[in-house]
């Protein structure tokens, strides 16, 4: 019997151990592979059951404005607070700020959950213009005192940088402290995030990298957002190893309690409290995505597996969503190819005909021994990266045909256009 249980034991061992196990070789060459093509750059870490098991620079070691994936720290302030009792879900924005849009009635929650109906401070008030001046509070509420609302508080859900600058200063007049020092004194120094700070100016300083824009085979710096505009909306810099020490530590109750990570999970009109909910097949995560200027940020957590992925960038080529899908898949061994290998099995008549929706129309034809698309008198030769799969190099633009279903999608950083197929 003892032999038996023996075995048992141990087969339960070798699989769960197996299983835990992530192919970083193919990690490995899939990022080397885009890196090597000049299409992607920017650093990524995973954990496993809360041990970090990758790392990957493409370039140099670097910090990184994650946008808005601060507003995941500004949540567990702002729940950090409530189990302390100095605030609740249900506080109006009233006994902070009685004159900005219907103030008596927008809750705690209601901004948690972007259901407030303040209008974004970023959106029809010239934001390129100033983005890299100087803001005050009181000018920042101003803004959003002068924008009104776009709806009434829960008639819907709608993303609004507003309600996370807000909670921020909140944070601010509860606490007695600025931001940077309540982040530091709850996150930063417990976690021990030692790449992980509150930005209050615009100027970039090494260890952090400019962002850059892709534009006609060049890499052009965008300009810098004066961080101070954005407080607990977005100011944060950080770098992915620390985002995972971050996640993985609200995931096991380290900084709030499980009933408060509860309620942040839980979803309304597909938003949670300062968290997003997404699923990969069937595997649930949560997380949050994060753009400034030209960062893109990414991390996210999936309970049933213990996995967590964290992504950052300062320039996007290569579509970000791929990226992340091409790692999702290795991770969770699933049939992956990687891109720019042998394309010998490419049949470039699969994919000729036109293809269009409501704003552009592409024509697929081939000639010679390449695929090209035309659109609004523009001829891209399309360089194959894998079996339905092209890019134009020096546009940035990635086309990804569905033969099956005569669909196309058409990549741009962190936008995609859907077409249908027309006729042949």
């Amino acid at each position: 019997m003892k032999s038996i249980l023996l075995s048992i034991f141990l087969w339960l061992y070798i699989s769960t151990s197996c299983a835990q196990q992530i192919n970083n070789r193919k990690l490995d060459s899939f990022l080397t592979t885009l890196s090597s093509k000049g299409v992607a750059m920017g650093s990524l870490a995973i954990s496993k059951n809360g041990q970090l098991v990758y790392r990957k620079e493409l370039g140099p070691a670097s910090q990184y404005r994650i946008g808005s994936v601060t507003k995941l720290f500004t949540a567990v302030l702002v729940f950090q607070l409530i189990e302390e009792r100095k605030l609740s879900l249900d506080q109006k924005l009233s006994r902070f700020y009685p004159d900005l849009p219907n103030a008596a009635s927008v809750s705690i929650e209601d901004m948690l959950y972007h259901r407030s109906g303040l209008h974004d401070y970023t959106k029809d008030t010239d934001f390129t213009t100033w983005m890299d001046q100087p803001k005050s509070q009181a000018e920042l509420l101003t803004i959003i005192r002068q924008k009104g609302s776009d709806f009434l508080p829960r008639e819907r859900s709608e993303y609004s940088n507003s309600n996370f600058l807000l909670l921020g200063y909140i944070i601010e007049k509860i606490s007695k402290a600025s931001y940077a020092e309540v982040l530091k004194k709850r996150i930063i120094d417990p976690l021990q995030l030692t790449n992980t700070w509150f930005g209050t100016e615009a100027s970039i300083k090494k260890p952090q990298v400019p962002s850059f824009k892709y534009n006609n085979g060049n890499w052009i710096p965008e300009k810098s957002t004066d961080l101070r505009i954005h407080g607990g909306a977005g100011a944060i810099i950080s770098r992915p190893e620390d985002l995972i020490l971050f996640i993985n530590a609200l995931f096991t109750n380290k900084l709030i309690t499980q009933a408060s990570l509860a309620r942040m999970e839980t979803i309304v009109n597909e938003y949670g409290m300062g968290i997003f909910a997404n699923k990969y097949g069937s595997k649930k995560s949560y997380g949050h995505n994060g753009r400034i200027e030209e960062f893109y940020t990414a991390v996210w957590h999936y309970p049933e597996d213990g996995l967590s992925i964290s992504y950052c960038t300062n320039g996007i080529h290569y579509p970000r969503t791929d990226l992340i899908e091409g790692v999702l898949k290795i991770c969770f061994d699933e049939p992956f190819y990687l891109p720019f290998g042998n394309n010998k099995k490419i049949y470039l008549n699969n994919y000729t005909g036109t293809y269009s929706n409501e704003q552009i129309t592409v024509k697929c034809t081939v000639t010679g021994t390449r695929l090209a698309a035309e659109t609004k008198g523009i001829v891209f030769e399309l360089e194959p990266i894998a079996e339905n799969y092209f890019m134009h190099s020096s546009s940035g633009y990635y086309f990804e045909f569905f033969p099956q279903r005569g669909e196309l999608q058409i990549k741009e950083t962190d936008n995609i256009y859907y077409l249908k197929k027309t006729r042949e």
